[in-house]
């Protein structure tokens, strides 16, 4: 975990924090839960055993949880799809425009009208259309202007300390829930964050399930997701069935039972994923049409037209249309991941790059959610770790700035038609209606039915809330 800090004396970003951003944006992470693919026939390597024992025996000597209770408010999403910008995606550039400040304060764009009247920045003329059916919240206040710090905070509810380690909302989601059906309750697509890391003080089974493999590339495929070549399922079935055979002896042998426990889960669900035909379908694109993906932004080049008249390359319609899937066929929390916004240089391209597919994956998704009678159940959440800094600097490009920055939420008891806050004439600070991170993080569990003031048992002794001080934002519920 980056433990630099974010800012130069002269008050600019430390560029090797940003450097590590970028090298940690483009390194593939293996995966925290279920690696169904080294499971090969369910018969695992003893080096794989050995490390996921290891991990189960670690997470388990280290906590105890209270499990069952849960919020007595009835909960009105059933799953949580959340799109991550990470690198601090820009507010002026997107939802809080301030035509009226300065050219160095209000950028190189201009504005569209919103469904509801008010003004998106132009790169947003998509989801200005559908305003109608999202929230917008103007003034989330975060902690620390620095990557690592920050999306730490943001994914688990609290700020990183030496003492211990928090749960991801995804971890807490699979812990408090449980499942929907066969497929693990909490995915990232195609990985996690580095910058999250593992299930803090929840045992591993927590984790995220990542695919590692980018839906919107060619051939995609889950690695390893699949029985191997050679071994018919019968065959496989006696793999299984040898291996609980020895399982039941190692108990026999008195051998740590929270240890094992952890290891039938991983075994449990590798047998599910490698052997349904559910299962396995919802990691296709089986079923959908070319109308579906134009709907997401994709032309007949497998391409999305920007404001700049240039095509943008694809990607996040299959990530997107694939989270769609997976909440489908019974997954709670879905992460998805793009782009690279740490625009120290040049703002304007950057979101000139990357900002018409993102405009036409946000319209395209809760649009298809909403036709297909899922929007009232599925909430929808985009993220980013901090926003941009309110000036633009000397480079045309916008520093990190953590005390004002926007969200965009909906369905799921998200109230339509919502810009919940106002910041300030420059973008820089909330001038009503501050709304700090924990609050929508409080809020979000809510409207799944986790109770965030639930305390988790940690070392056996500690006990901590799920989220520490968080309030509902009542202005952004149905």
């Amino acid at each position: 975990m980056p433990s630099r800090s974010s800012h130069s004396p002269a008050g600019r970003p430390d560029q090797r924090g940003c450097q590590e951003f970028r090298s940690l944006m483009a390194r593939v992470s293996r995966r925290h839960a279920v690696q169904a693919g080294t499971f090969g026939a369910l018969g695992l390597s003893l080096g794989d055993m050995l490390r996921l024992e290891a991990r189960g025996e670690a997470s388990n000597e280290a906590f105890q949880t209270t499990k069952g209770a849960s919020s007595s408010t009835p909960a009105k999403a059933m799953s949580v799809i959340q799109l991550h910008l990470g690198g601090g995606f820009p507010q002026h550039e997107s939802f809080d425009p301030k035509p009226e400040a300065p050219v160095e304060y209000r950028g190189s764009f201009g504005v569209v009208k919103t469904k509801n009247g008010d003004v998106f920045s132009d790169n947003f003329p998509k989801t200005a259309a559908i305003t109608d059916k999202i929230s917008i919240v103007r003034t989330v206040v975060g902690k620390i202007p620095d990557h690592g710090l920050a999306t730490y905070h943001l994914f688990k509810g609290y700020t990183p300390t030496a003492v211990i380690d928090y749960p991801a909302m995804g971890s807490i989601v699979s812990h408090e829930l449980g499942g929907r059906g066969e497929l693990p309750p909490y995915i990232a697509i195609p990985n996690q964050s580095a910058f999250v890391g593992g299930t803090g003080f929840l045992s591993s089974t927590y984790g995220p399930f990542e695919l590692n493999a980018d839906p919107g590339q060619k051939g995609f495929k889950v690695r390893d997701f699949s029985i191997p070549e050679g071994v018919p399922l019968d065959r496989f079935d006696r793999r299984k069935k040898a291996r609980d055979l020895v399982q039941r002896r190692i108990r026999a042998m008195e051998a740590d039972p929270a240890t094992l426990d952890t290891m039938d889960d991983f075994y449990k669900s590798a047998y599910t994923l490698l052997t349904s035909k559910d299962a396995q379908k919802a990691f296709t694109f089986e079923g959908e049409s070319e109308d579906t993906f134009k709907l997401y932004g994709n032309d007949t080049t497998g391409s999305v037209r920007g404001p700049d008249g240039k095509y943008h390359t694809k990607g996040l319609a299959e990530r997107l249309i694939m989270a769609r899937r997976l909440v489908e066929a019974g997954t709670r929390f879905v992460t998805v991941t793009y782009g690279s916004w740490d625009s120290h240089v040049d703002v304007k391209k950057s979101c000139l790059e990357q900002m018409a597919p993102l405009d036409a994956a946000i319209a395209g998704l809760i649009t298809d959610l909403d036709q297909r009678g899922m929007l009232d159940t599925t909430l929808f959440w985009l993220t980013s770790e901090f926003g941009r800094t309110p000036k633009v600097n000397g480079d045309s490009g916008r520093d990190h700035w953590a005390r004002n920055y926007s969200m965009l939420l909906a369905g799921g008891g998200i109230a339509k038609g919502v810009i919940h806050g106002v910041s300030d004439s420059t973008g820089g600070e909330p001038a009503r209606d501050a709304v700090p991170l924990e609050d929508i993080q409080f809020t979000i569990y809510n409207l799944l039915g986790v109770d965030a003031n639930k305390e988790l048992v940690a070392f056996g002794t500690r006990p901590i809330e799920i989220i520490k001080d968080g309030n509902l934002v009542k202005g952004i519920l149905s």
